[in-house]
């Protein structure tokens, strides 16, 4: 099999993970402010919200603006989870609350490095082979990455937020390819999702591999 020439990795899921559960999390914190949630239900509704949100990308906003509508999209999200939950009254302060939640997920506190990245990034780096990392993550990921100690392995960043273009879309693919000025026949693209990562690398002539965590 040929040597790629660039290796582009999903973040959340591939790279790193939530520890616990964000519904553990969401809890946790929302104990802080006198609110009793069941961590299960905060994660289901969590996870149906995700699912039905639009991506998470602004092709018309002004680059020094993206952050604010990030932290906008992620609070319908966390409010609605709460809401789906039945316990958004029992908030005093929601938005208090919500802004401590943002700063907590843009630590790595809650996130932990799965045990097979480091060797395998540091792998392909001896062997001279170019590593990006195309997410449809925030903006926060810049600051997570270093807290992890992982953004130095990396020669380029690609995020929905800032291209105006989610996963599996081909446009934030084209445009992480450009950073490298690699065509598609010599890129892999390696992440946990069927159709966000494998088909959609495919779709632009990468090579998909999907990685089962």
């Amino acid at each position: 099999m040929e040597r790629p020439k660039v290796i582009f990795l999903d973040a959340v899921g591939t790279l790193f993970g939530v520890k616990g559960s964000v519904g553990e999390i969401y809890s946790q914190i929302a104990r802080e402010f006198g609110v009793h949630a069941n961590a299960e239900s905060l994660n289901q509704a969590f996870n149906d919200r995700i699912k039905a949100a639009p991506p998470a990308t602004f092709p018309d906003i002004e680059v020094q603006d993206i952050p604010q509508h990030e932290f906008e999209w992620w609070y319908a999200i966390a409010r609605q989870t709460f809401e789906q939950a039945g316990i958004i009254q029992q908030f005093a302060d929601f938005d208090t609350f919500f802004s401590e939640l943002y700063i907590h997920f843009g630590t790595g506190e809650p996130w932990f490095v799965y045990a097979d990245v480091i060797p395998a990034l540091t792998n392909w780096r001896e062997k001279g082979i170019q590593l990006g990392i195309v997410s449809n993550f925030d903006s926060r990921i810049f600051s997570v990455l270093q807290s992890l100690e992982l953004r130095d392995y990396f020669d380029s960043i690609t995020i929905s937020t800032q291209v105006g273009a989610a996963k599996p879309d081909q446009k934030i693919f084209g445009i992480a390819l450009a950073k490298h000025n690699c065509p598609p026949e010599s890129a892999w693209h390696v992440g946990d999702s069927e159709n966000e990562d494998y088909h959609g690398a495919k779709t632009v002539g990468m090579r998909g591999v999907l990685i089962n965590r």
